[in-house]
């Protein structure tokens, strides 16, 4: 894990600083995280959280990542990040793959990829020499220092208002990507995905107001033309991989013609701590 990344951590059960040696991270208190072969670090200090995304999810993103479907999200969360000043650490809540993250470095920050999914954070381990990944849960905890951040990013990802101002320093933004009522509305009709709740503006608003202050709101919109891999991949990538059956949006994405297009349709905000 890149040096300067670990000046940023904390201990998850003492709130100490942490410093690396043969192959852990340690705190003057004697608490102790392995580094795992794979180059991320678990610590939630057992604290019992979800298994977070399958491998075959995290293998079903990094698929549509790659093959560029939702560069347009990339490179407007990249350019938010970009317009915040520092050259400091950013946060990415929910990181998956990394992929975002390693986007929206630039050429003068590191990082650290957050996520509860150990097959997610392999591949976040991996995704640029300057990342390290973390095991943690929002909900309970970030391992972050006080105004530690320049910029946290969530993109579709849980939050938490209250840890989000506590991580950012003063004057330092969170980036924020939710569905918007559109998103997939294609995929969703036809093969019975998770659909995009209406009042999600409304309780991304009463997550994050108390303790940070709306500065901006970008609509982005795209169509995407995928091929029935691709949209299976979709499907599979996110919520609707729990309540979908494979073996029937296999079949319904059969007898559909190629190019299966989509409607990309999210909101990204930008959210200023105090200070």
């Amino acid at each position: 894990m890149h040096a300067s990344v670990i000046t940023h951590l904390r201990c998850p059960v003492c709130a100490g600083p942490l410093t690396a040696a043969d192959r852990a991270l340690r705190c003057a208190a004697g608490h102790s995280f392995d580094i795992a072969r794979q180059g991320y670090v678990d610590l939630t200090a057992g604290r019992s959280v979800h298994t977070g995304d399958s491998a075959e999810m995290v293998t079903a993103r990094e698929a549509l990542l790659e093959a560029g479907h939702f560069d347009v999200v990339s490179d407007a969360v990249a350019a938010a990040a970009a317009g915040v000043p520092g050259a400091g650490l950013i946060v990415e809540v929910g990181a998956g793959t990394g992929r975002y993250l390693a986007r929206a470095l630039g050429p003068d920050r590191v990082g650290l990829a957050v996520d509860v999914s150990k097959a997610a954070l392999r591949r976040a381990a991996r995704a640029d020499p300057r990342i390290g990944a973390v095991r943690a849960d929002v909900w309970q905890g970030l391992p972050v220092r006080d105004a530690a951040a320049d910029v946290i990013l969530d993109i579709f990802a849980p939050r938490s208002g209250a840890e989000f101002a506590r991580v950012l320093r003063p004057g330092g933004v969170a980036v924020v990507v939710t569905p918007a009522p559109g998103h997939l509305a294609e995929l969703v009709a036809a093969l019975g995905m998770v659909g995009v709740d209406p009042a999600k503006p409304e309780r991304l608003a009463a997550s994050l107001r108390p303790w940070l202050t709306q500065v901006d709101e970008v609509p982005l919109r795209a169509t995407l033309a995928l091929d029935r891999a691709a949209a299976a991949a979709l499907v599979g990538m996110g919520p609707s991989a729990w309540h979908t059956d494979p073996a029937a949006v296999t079949a319904t994405l059969a007898g559909m013609p190629e190019p299966i297009t989509a409607t990309l349709e999210v909101r990204l905000s930008t959210w200023r701590s105090g200070g």
